[in-house]
């Protein structure tokens, strides 16, 4: 386990722009290495606004993206194009603006396709995606939510305690839709790196549980972590709840 690092911006917008250059960088690191990269793309507001501040930023070239590898790390189980579903935003965003490869780019399924009606068979195809993948994730992107949860991981929900499977289906989750896919906390745990987005005074609360001892079925941000590192970005809205050890008030 990584002790978790964190960074506090100014607002949201500063906080995207930041995240966005962190990620390029990162990305042509991993390319000079080993001549790919992999990330895997987060949905909500913060993961948009990271994508859209990566579409703005005169650096965005950088990256070769047809050696990049992009993954989900969760996604509503909706039909091929809704409006809902985290791939379609991630390619307003960003996706249809840049020249990737269409076959390194691996969208959790649909409900309409193959799968449809069959969530639990979704999960084993899209885990059975991921086996046949070359190296781990260099970078795995999270969106904090309001509750602490982290993809479609929610707290004390089965899938948060899963420990041996890499993606699992969702049921009942307690925001719609309520049948998702989602990468389980071992999966996540296999990346290099994790960063854990956070902006928002509704994020405040989670920020501070998870940062604070919480464990990971009350608070799955908590048990999300990487190898070599795990990042906390936040604003200073997001930050305002912390524990003064962590981020004093004078810094504020």
């Amino acid at each position: 386990m990584t002790v978790p690092q964190l960074v506090v911006h100014r607002d949201k917008e500063l906080m995207a722009q930041a995240a966005a250059a962190r990620l390029i960088t990162k990305v042509v690191d991993a390319q000079a290495a080993r001549g790919s990269a992999s990330v895997v793309l987060t949905g909500g507001r913060n993961g948009n606004g990271l994508l859209a501040a990566l579409a703005s930023s005169a650096a965005r070239d950088a990256i070769d993206w047809r050696r990049l590898d992009l993954w989900w790390g969760d996604e509503r189980f909706l039909p091929e194009g809704d409006a809902e579903r985290n791939v379609t935003q991630a390619r307003e965003a960003l996706l249809d603006a840049v020249p990737l490869d269409p076959a390194r780019v691996h969208p959790m399924p649909a409900s309409d396709g193959p799968f449809a009606g069959d969530p639990e068979a979704a999960a084993e195809a899209y885990e059975a995606e991921l086996a046949a993948a070359p190296d781990p994730f260099d970078v795995v992107l999270l969106g904090v939510g309001p509750d602490t949860h982290v993809a479609s991981l929610f707290p004390e929900l089965p899938a948060v305690r899963e420990q041996d499977r890499a993606v699992v289906a969702v049921h009942g989750a307690p925001k719609p839709p309520p049948t998702r896919l989602t990468l389980t906390l071992p999966a996540i745990r296999s990346a290099h790196e994790v960063w854990l987005l956070a902006a928002g005074e509704d994020k405040a609360a989670a920020a501070a549980l998870a940062l604070s001892g919480a464990g990971e079925l009350q608070a799955p941000a908590a048990g999300a972590y990487g190898t070599a590192r795990t990042l906390w970005l936040l604003d200073r809205a997001a930050a305002s709840a912390l524990p003064p050890e962590l981020y004093p008030p004078a810094t504020a």
